[in-house]
This record gives C-alpha cells, sequence and structure tokens, in this order.
C-alpha cells in the first residue's frame, strides 16, 4: 500500500504544479455541464441531491473500453462485485449485497434499473451499449425503490433519441481474442416521433486454459444486445417513450482450478447463458400549472442457464495422479425463469427547487422465478416456483424552512406475499409488511453546493431457502432492516473548474440476510460432498465510512478526477455454525462478533487524468486500487490488496476517435471469488483449502470510434 500511496501522490502532484503554472491566466473553462441524477422522482442536479451518488457518464464508458458494468464499477466509492459466474454480475453497497446464487431464489440488496425496466438479479444483462450515463445510488432506496434497494440502487440510462439524424459506430480488437462491434443510429421519423436504434457484439475467448481438453475458448464471452427507442410527443403537455430491450447472453464457465491458477482440468466445461427480452412505456403528461403525471410500465422476460464441472477435473484423474480416497465427477446445472411485470404511477408537483413540493404515488410489481436443478446426484430434476407479489404507496414532500434551508421527508409502504413450492413437496405462503423512507436535512450555500444530514430507512424482505437439507427451523428467513446515517457536503470552486463531494456514513443493519453452506458427504463419512447453500439471519452488524469524489478541471490542457471510499464494518453478535472453524462434534458455533463483512474492503481509491496533448492528440491514464476482503461469512479466506493501471492514448478529429488502450498493465492477479470451506482435490485427500477465481488479466486492444 506505500507504493500506491506515493504512486498517488506523485499523481496528484503534477496537476498542483500544472495549477500553480497556469495561476497567471485569467480565463479557464469549467469544469462541466450540470449533471442530472434521472433516478430520483424528478431529475436534479448532482450537486443538489442530498445522498451519496456517482454518476460515470458516457465517456467514461468509451474511454475505458468497458462492455459490462463489472468494468466500471472500481470508480465508485464502497463499490463492489463478485463473480462466480462469467460476468461480475453481483453487486455489493457499503458491504451489502449478494454474491452468488445458486438453488435460492433471488433476493436482491442493490437493485437493477435500466432504462426504468427492473433488472434486479439479472446482473449478467448490465451492458453499456450506447449509454447515457450509470447513475449509483449508495444506502438504502426505501421511499424510491423498496424491497430490492436495501444498498442502494444502480440506475443506467441508454442515449435517447435525437431530433437530428446522426449515430456512431465503434470497433475494439484486443488480446485473448477481444473483438467488439457497437452502432447506433437515431433521427426523427416525424415532426412529433424520434427514434434510436443500437447494437452490439463482444467476443472474447476468455482468460482461462483448459489443460485438459488443450482448449483456451472454455471461459468464451459472447454477447449481443439490441435495443430500439422511441420517443412521441403526441401533444405539448405529453411526452410517451417507448423502449424495447433484447439480450443474448452465450457465455462459457471454466472458472476455478484444484490448483487455483487460471488453467483447468475439466472435461465438462460450464456454461453461463442468459436470454432476455424487456421492453417499458414511461408517460409523462403535465396535467396542470401545479402538477405533472408519470407512468411507468415495465415487462422483463429472463431465462437463464447457469452450469459448471463440479469436480473442476476430468474423469480418470485418479488413474493419473495419487488419491487416497478416489476421486468423483459431477455436473451441476441450474436453468431458470425470471417474468417480472412493474406499474409505477405518480404525481409530482412542478414547484421550484427552492419551494414546497411534494409526491406521492402506487407501485406493483409481480414476479415468477421458477427452476428447474439438473444434477448428477439428483435422482430426479429439482423443480421450484416461486412467486411474489409487492405493492406499495409513497409520498415525499420537500418543505422549505428558511432561506437556505430545507427538509425533505419521504415514506413508503409496502406489503408482498410470496408463494413457494417444489418438487420436495414443501409449499410456504410468507406475506410481510414493510416499511421505509428517509428524512434530509438541506442547507443550500452562498454559491453552488450544499451540507446535508440524512436519515433513511431501507429493507429486504424475508424468503424460503430452496433445498430439503437444510433443517426446517431454517427454511424460512427473516426481513433484514437497514437504517442509514448520512452527513454530506457539495460544492464547486473556482468558477466551477472543481467539483467535490464527500459523505460520512453510519449503518444498522438488524436481522443480517447471510449466505451460510451444510457440506454432505454424498457416501459414507468422506467426501466426496454435496455442498448446500442456504440464506439464514445474523444478528446484526455496522459499518461506518468516508466517500469522497472529486472532479479538477485545473487548465485547458489537464483534467483529473479522484475517488475515495473508506469503510469499517462488523458483525456483533453473531455465532456461526456453519463456518468452516465451528465445532460439528460438540456444537460449538464459531464467534464472528467483531469480523468484517464480507466483500467490504477498508479502502478502495481510483485516480486520474486527461491531458489533451494537443487539438488531437490526447492520453488518459488511470490508477485504482482496494483493500482485501473476506469472501464469505462462512470461512476466513480472503482476497489480495491490488493495484491496478489502466492507460489510453487516443487521436481525435471531428469524426473520429482512434485509440491505443491498455486495462491492468501489471497483469495482476485479482481475485474475484473465493471458497474455502470445503476441500474438492481428490490428490489430497479433500483436505479444506483456499480456491479462488480471477478477473480480467492485462488486456491490450486498439479502438475505432466514427461519429457522426
Amino acid at each position: 500500500m506505500k507504493s500506491s500511496t506515493m504512486i498517488a501522490g506523485l499523481w496528484l502532484a503534477f496537476p498542483l504544479v500544472s495549477l500553480a503554472q497556469e495561476s497567471d491566466q485569467s480565463e479557464t473553462a469549467e469544469l462541466t455541464d450540470r449533471i442530472e441524477v434521472t433516478a430520483e422522482f424528478r431529475p436534479v442536479d448532482l450537486i443538489d441531491l442530498s445522498s451519496s451518488v456517482t454518476v460515470i457518464d458516457a465517456d467514461t464508458v468509451r474511454q475505458r473500453s468497458a462492455a459490462h458494468l463489472e468494468d466500471l464499477l472500481n470508480v465508485a466509492p464502497n463499490v463492489n462485485f463478485s463473480s462466480g459466474a462469467s460476468r461480475g454480475r453481483f453487486f455489493q453497497i457499503r458491504g451489502i449485497g449478494a454474491r452468488s446464487q445458486f438453488v435460492e431464489p433471488s433476493n436482491a440488496s442493490v437493485g437493477l434499473l435500466v432504462d426504468g425496466m427492473d433488472l434486479t438479479g439479472l446482473g449478467g444483462a448490465a451492458s453499456t451499449l450506447d449509454i447515457e450515463q450509470i447513475e449509483i445510488l449508495r444506502g438504502p432506496q426505501g421511499t424510491l425503490f423498496g424491497a430490492n434497494a436495501l444498498a442502494g440502487m444502480i440506475n443506467i440510462v441508454s442515449s435517447a433519441p435525437t431530433e437530428n439524424f446522426g449515430g456512431r459506430f465503434e470497433t475494439r480488437l484486443g488480446n485473448f481474442g477481444t473483438r467488439t462491434f457497437e452502432g447506433a443510429i437515431s433521427g426523427p421519423i416525424s415532426d412529433d416521433l424520434a427514434y434510436r436504434l443500437a447494437y452490439g457484439r463482444q467476443r472474447s475467448d476468455g482468460y482461462q486454459d483448459n489443460a485438459f481438453l488443450n482448449r483456451d475458448d472454455t471461459a468464451a464471452i459472447d454477447e449481443q444486445t439490441l435495443r430500439g427507442r422511441l420517443r412521441w410527443h403526441p401533444h405539448q403537455q405529453l411526452t410517451i417513450d417507448f423502449t424495447g430491450l433484447y439480450l443474448d447472453v452465450d457465455n462459457g464457465y471454466d472458472a476455478f482450478s484444484l490448483d487455483s491458477t487460471r488453467t483447468t482440468l475439466s472435461d465438462q466445461p460450464g456454461d453461463d447463458r442468459q436470454e432476455t427480452l424487456a421492453g417499458s412505456m414511461r408517460l409523462h403528461w403535465q396535467a396542470s400549472d401545479a402538477f405533472k403525471l408519470e407512468a411507468l410500465l415495465s415487462r422483463v422476460d429472463a431465462d437463464l442457464e447457469y452450469g459448471f464441472d463440479e469436480d473442476w477435473s476430468f474423469v480418470g484423474l485418479c488413474e493419473v495422479f495419487e488419491c487416497p480416497f478416489g476421486g468423483y465427477s459431477s455436473f451441476d446445472n441450474y436453468q431458470r425463469n425470471n417474468r417480472n411485470t412493474t406499474v409505477d404511477i405518480r404525481a409530482i408537483s412542478t414547484s421550484g427547487t427552492d419551494g414546497f413540493g411534494w409526491i406521492v404515488g402506487a407501485y406493483q410489481r409481480d414476479q415468477n422465478q421458477r427452476l428447474r436443478r439438473i444434477y448428477t446426484f439428483l435422482e430426479e430434476d429439482f423443480l421450484r416456483d416461486y412467486e411474489t407479489e409487492n405493492q406499495a404507496l409513497y409520498g415525499r414532500i420537500e418543505l422549505p424552512l428558511a432561506n437556505r434551508l430545507k427538509l425533505e421527508a419521504g415514506l413508503r409502504f409496502e406489503q408482498r406475499e410470496a408463494r413457494y413450492s417444489d418438487s420436495d413437496g414443501a409449499s410456504f405462503r410468507p406475506d410481510e409488511h414493510l416499511w421505509g423512507g428517509r428524512l434530509a436535512l438541506q442547507y443550500r450555500l452562498a454559491n453552488s453546493g450544499q451540507a446535508y444530514a440524512l436519515i433513511s430507512r431501507g429493507y429486504k424482505a424475508g424468503g424460503v431457502n430452496s433445498d430439503s437439507t437444510v433443517p426446517d427451523a431454517q427454511r424460512e428467513f427473516a426481513t433484514e432492516m437497514l437504517w442509514n446515517y448520512e452527513l454530506g457536503f457539495k460544492a464547486r470552486f473556482f468558477e466551477g473548474r472543481i467539483d467535490l463531494r464527500t459523505a460520512l456514513f453510519f449503518q444498522d443493519r438488524g436481522d443480517i440476510q447471510t449466505q451460510q453452506s451444510l457440506v454432505v458427504p454424498i457416501e459414507g463419512d468422506l467426501c466426496p460432498c454435496r455442498f448446500i447453500e442456504f440464506q439464514t439471519n445474523a444478528t446484526a452488524g455496522q459499518s461506518f465510512g468516508l466517500e469522497a469524489e472529486l472532479n479538477w478541471q485545473i487548465n485547458d490542457v489537464v483534467q483529473a478526477f479522484a475517488s475515495v471510499g473508506l469503510m469499517e464494518s462488523r458483525f456483533e453478535d453473531f455465532l456461526n455454525f456453519s463456518h468452516v472453524d465451528a465445532d460439528p462434534d460438540t456444537g460449538t458455533p464459531f464467534d464472528m462478533d467483531g469480523r468484517a463483512l464480507p466483500h467490504a474492503p477498508n479502502y478502495m481509491f481510483a485516480l486520474g487524468a486527461v491531458f489533451e496533448l494537443s487539438d488531437r492528440w490526447y492520453l488518459r491514464t488511470e490508477i485504482e486500487g482496494k483493500d482485501a476482503f473476506f469472501f464469505s461469512s462462512r470461512h476466513e479466506v480472503r482476497s489480495d490488496a491490488y493495484t491496478l493501471f489502466h492507460a489510453r492514448l487516443g487521436y481525435r478529429t471531428q469524426h473520429w476517435d482512434l485509440a491505443l488502450w491498455a486495462r491492468n498493465i501489471g497483469n495482476e492477479d485479482v481475485k474475484t471469488r473465493g471458497f474455502g470451506s470445503f476441500g474438492n482435490d481428490p490428490r489430497d485427500g479433500y483436505i479444506v483449502e483456499p480456491y479462488f477465481q480471477f478477473g480480467q488479466p492485462r488486456v491490450i486492444g486498439v479502438s475505432a470510434n466514427y461519429v457522426f
């Protein structure tokens, strides 16, 4: 960490020197235009929003050559992700969020919206094709989004239809067989109707080698995205937006090796597939001078298949190597259908931002998740049907108290009904009444900016464990609650050249939903074993920390940006019976009181600058880093702290942007998923040892982007 800190200091030193050299210049361009956050009930300038939010714009997406959300999340403080699949599609905010999914139904802590379509729990769909901006809201969104946004929400907004004809095309080529094509066209159909159509395909051979099959593409990436948007303006007071999305993911999954390297021995490499068809209709109607009506209808149909070679090896391994107990062979496959319909209707006052305002709304979400598990050691396929229906009423008021002082208060009441049944004969019908909200006091500064104090409450609905091996007393788990306390400061300085946003937070969680496991021998008292994942509740947990983001237009040549997230977290009074260090013979649990939460690094940072070398040439350089963190609450295996370097050298004309880029220049082995509660290697008698999945190694490529 010392070397990383020194490098970061040198990185910042150059901009400071540059500023000193330019101090005699009387005019400098402002940093950025107004950045609006659209995930709120009404569009709000980022600097005026009384909560901690990161906005990643289209330039950042393209300059990082990002194809998926996982390529961008490290720029947002205290936001992490987990693989356990072909993509990092499980998200955590401030140490809260899912890390994997097997038999159990999804019950997310981080909401995911794409153009208003609810893709929560479908992180593989987070393509960056033709994206205008990505908004990451930290902290519970109990008023805005309800049951699936305990930790926060990610809102992805694609580019809107334009009044004039135009578009762009981009292609990227890189090592590991990386090849990407993206294209978008937009324009008017008539005076009151405009369209936008975008298509993209991302392919690569992946970053694993399979020594048994002599292949380098068993973890291949093959993803296609098609999006269409229509904006209809039939009346001066009425706008209707239609969005359609089709996603086809056909990725390989061959991530784990017995030696925890990038070389596997699987004879049945797995797959990670997803086919999603989604659509939405959003209506904006200025009903009167006093208020407007908004209505959103969305539908998501997703078919997913996730399978893997459970033994991570080949039949006959123990004929090649000496094995004390012999080996086993099995394949585990999960086929899911996810059908999700949401309706959200609200009335919003049109009063000014400094005046009295109000919002009232009603929300309904119907979701059906069906599962078929095809597993070597099951006599019959396991079938599960899980239906949930959420209905909510919500509202918010904005009340001016003084010249610069404003109070915001929001409240949401939600009723959730669930119906669970499976082929083992289990049947559950939990019914819950939930509430969340926020109370914020905002003080506007004399210039641009604010200081605020926020209290918010979020909730994550309870659920049902699918595997019948789980004890009856633990088949159902309870709702988790979260109280979030936050102090923030946002301001722009020096005629808008410096944009600073900071937040201090404290979070208090009750009945933490945490993933545990049972290890069940398949035969006798020795492994090979079945590994049963299930959800249960820990007593409580706490986390506190700091988030800061800075953008600095130093001069006409240099723009710098930085973010840092600091966090301390801990379990409270949690006795873990499924922890690897618990004593199964005496029934003595492992005491996790005071231990950090999983996927909650103590620090993470991102630092970079864009240098305008001439009218045509530019250079973007970045450093990002993250502290080590626990992978799970079931064992003590941790990731490694790391620092990554990225760079992009580009040449721009009026229509073209040609670039040479590199990610992870130092070729660091980044551990994105880890297990440490079982042994899976017959060569050493299935002793418990850590196993890791690795993220992207060094990738070098070129890109050509044409805009017209």
